[in-house]
This record gives C-alpha cells, structure tokens and sequence, in this order.
C-alpha cells in the first residue's frame, strides 16, 4: 500500500510547516546578466553554486587582491598556534621604504602581529605586508614560495605569487576563479578572523586610515574583502555580503575607475539578492510524514529527508515548487534508523524532478514470535494492518 503526500506551492510551505522548509534570497539559472567587468564571477555559498561568471579562467594580475593570501596564511598560522597576536615583528628598511599604500610603521619598529594584520587588511599596507612575510620566512621570496604552496593546496591551478603586497611583477599571475577559492576557504576556515576584513578605520602611529573597501559603507550586509589597482589590472574588488544567513560573494576585475568599481559591484549583488531565491530544504532534519510499522515494538515511525537540500532558484520558481513524498504504508520490521524507505519529489517548474531519499528517523526493532501472532491473525480476519 502506497502513502502519497503532497506539498504544493512553496509559501502553502512556509505558512504551514515553517519548521521543516526555510527559503533565503538567492540566484536564477535563467538570470541574464552582463558586466562592463573584463572578469566576473559571483559565487553562493550556501548552494556552493557559481551564479554568474565572464572570462573567470583569464589570466589577470591581482594587484592588491594578493593580500588575501597573506592574511590567508596569517590567519593559519594563528589557528595552529604557530603566530600569537602579541607576538612582534621587526620593521626592515626594505619594508618601510615599500610604496603605495602605506601602514606608515617606523623603521626598526617593533611591530604586533595584531596591528600588522590591521595593517594589512584595514589600510592596504604595502609596509606591513612585508614586514609579516619577512617575520614569517624570514625574506619576501621565501615568502612567495609559502605563497605558493598554499595555493597548491588550495586548488588555485592559474595563480602564481611573486610577492606579498600583489606590486607589480612580470610573473605574478591569478583568475577569479582561483580568487573565489581563496575567498571561500578564508571565510570557512577562519570564521571568526575573517570579522577583521569589516572593520572600517585602523589608527597607527597617530594616523587613522580607512578600509578602501566601498562596499562597507553603502551595501547592507557586506563585511568584506578587498580591493586592488594597478595600471596593468585596472581595479578589482573582492566583495561579499551576508543576509538573512545567505552569503553571496563577487570578484571583479579590468574596470577603469573607482567610481565604476563601486557601481558594478553593488549592482551586480543587488540583481543577485533581488530576483533571486535559494531554496533551502529539511535542514533541521524535522519530521515530514508519519507510517504505521508493520510487525515492530513501535506502531509508527517519523519519516525525514536523508539530507538537506539546496538549489538556487528565481522567485518565480520558488512559489511555484511543490514537495511530494512516496512510501509503502506500513513499512515492515526490522528498520533501521536512516534506512530508505521511500521518495521525496521536488517539483521545480520547467526543470527535470529532483528525487531524494525519504529515511527513517529511528530504529525499529521486530515484535517477537508470540506479540506477532495479534496483529497477524486480525489483519487475517479483519484486513486491518495496525491500530491506528
């Protein structure tokens, strides 16, 4: 005997269960969108899905962009206890004379390792820059190679590091897809570190500077990461944005000033969290059915999606998906917990059926020979499985 139960329109959902589904702003597959950006990719986390992407497999410089790798390292170095925030590093002459953008440390200064990373991250500092890779491998070009090292581990296939500041050089050498992977492990690994990347000013040696980051200051929910320029990169930003625990990173680069810079980054993440929809299913594991058990200690079990789901959707999707569960009623003893026993159907409008497994939420152990012999001999006489 199959048991049918269907969910239809995705806010009947929410309006009546809102404990089993939730639905957080996300992306459409059929979302069109162009860039004036020589390259783009945006990228959900919740739905590990890129959203959009141009050129993001193009060879690029990352100018400044290439900090994230030094904080990256630092931030590792932290966890595994190797690097203490207190701990200090000495200012070489070769640090304090670095350009561009400046922490303004003092020459054989004796600097923390907190305020290096404010440094590094907040105000840009070239000086700081190199002061931590010095500090950490003792010269830039030992640095470089650790550089190096992390983004083999990481994946980052296209990226090579000269330098930890991101200064020009002939083979420093990145994408934005290796950027994103950069930026998704940084904010995985070191959830609690990366809340630097927010901070807005930095005061060192008397001079307070401000976070270059545009999007801090007029795009809700935004809380990273970096921006970079160079004449030969053009401007780039690493920017990500958390709402509604929804977090939608964006990495764009070759675009010619500042001013396009800020516009083109908070327009392409306001199409993104305005037209569209992260479907978001069975995360907290709450009970989508009941069955009778047939022949088991227990008469009636709770039934639960195997794992949660996540699929990024267009509004118009969203409202109009339906949930539909399949199952053989009653579902006969042994059972064990997590065990198939039937089908979850997410119907999404113009998309193939999605089909996940509908599982036991606990075990169920079978009834022994003499407690069989009842609901045995009434189903014989009666029809009736279990007592409902």
């Amino acid at each position: 005997m199959f048991s049918y139960k269907c969910f239809y329109k995705m806010p009947y959902i929410l309006s009546f269960l809102f404990l089993i589904f939730s639905a957080n702003q996300s992306f459409s597959k059929s979302l069109d969108i162009t860039s004036i950006a020589k390259q783009v990719v945006i990228y959900d986390h919740q739905a590990d899905q890129i959203l959009f992407e141009k050129n993001s497999d193009d060879i690029m410089k990352p100018a400044s962009m290439a900090k994230v790798m030094t904080s990256y390292i630092v931030f590792d170095k932290i966890k595994d206890g190797v690097l203490k925030f207190n701990d200090t590093f000495n200012v070489s002459k070769k640090a304090w004379k670095m350009g561009g953008s400046r922490s303004f440390l003092e020459l054989n200064s004796d600097v923390s390792v907190s305020d290096l990373l404010m440094g590094l991250i907040v105000q840009s500092g070239n000086d700081a820059a190199v002061v931590i890779a010095e500090g950490i491998s003792g010269d830039e070009e030992a640095f470089a190679r650790e550089m190096n090292r992390y983004s083999k581990l990481l994946g980052m296939n296209n990226t090579y590091f000269t330098n930890s500041t991101g200064w020009p050089h002939p083979e420093l050498k990145t994408t934005t897809n290796d950027l994103m992977i950069l930026t998704k492990n940084l904010i995985e690994n070191f959830p609690k570190l990366y809340s630097l990347f927010k901070e807005k000013t930095f005061t060192y040696n008397n001079i307070k500077q401000s976070n270059r980051n545009p999007l801090l200051y007029s795009l809700s929910g935004a809380d990273g990461v970096k921006t970079g320029h160079t004449n030969e990169s053009g401007y780039g930003l690493i920017g990500s944005v958390l709402r509604d625990n929804r977090r939608v990173t964006i990495i764009i680069n070759g675009i010619n000033s500042k001013k396009e810079r800020t516009f083109e980054s908070k327009r392409l993440l306001n199409i993104i969290f305005r037209e569209t929809v992260l479907l978001s299913l069975f995360d907290r594991k709450n009970s989508l059915a009941k069955s009778n058990v047939w022949l088991g200690k227990l008469p009636v079990i709770d039934l639960v999606a195997k794992k949660s789901f996540k699929e990024i959707v267009s509004p118009f999707e969203f409202n109009k998906t339906k949930i539909k569960l399949r199952w053989n009623n009653p579902i006969p003893a042994p059972i064990t917990k997590g065990d198939k026993v039937g089908e979850i159907f997410i119907e999404i409008p113009g998309r193939k059926t999605i089909v996940e497994d509908l599982v036991s939420l606990v075990s169920v152990e079978k009834l022994s020979p003499f407690l069989r012999a009842k609901p045995i001999l009434k189903f014989l006489l009666y029809g009736d499985l279990v007592n409902e």
